[in-house]
């Protein structure tokens, strides 16, 4: 329970940095922060005590085993995350290439 409870943290962690940060690149990495936490969470869900690996062989008969399908969703996951932060990094430098800075209450200024 304990570990659900730090991963949930760790969201609020990253949510907090998106919330109240003003730089472009601070809120980049507050989404991977959460992107990762959300990635944590599924691996949580699918985790079971004293289970064996999910690949079956002859003659062994498993009692319990860890669910594969969070597994293939955090690798989905990690592909698109992959792809937002590119699109955002490229953003911001295209913002900053624009503005000369990353803060976004400057660039709101700016834009007029």
């Amino acid at each position: 329970m304990t570990v659900y409870l730090l991963c949930f943290i760790l969201l609020l962690v990253g949510l907090y940095g998106i919330i109240t940060k003003r730089d472009l690149i601070k809120i980049i990495l507050s989404l991977g922060i959460m992107g990762y936490a959300a990635n944590l969470m599924l691996i949580l869900f699918g985790y079971k005590s004293g289970a064996i690996y999910p690949i079956l062989e002859k003659g062994v008969t498993p009692e319990i085993m860890v669910d594969p399908l969070p597994q293939a969703l955090v690798l989905t996951s990690i592909v698109i995350e992959l792809g937002i932060t590119a699109m955002l990094v490229a953003l911001a430098v295209r913002l900053f290439e624009k503005y000369k800075t990353f803060d976004i209450t400057k660039i709101r200024r700016l834009s007029g």
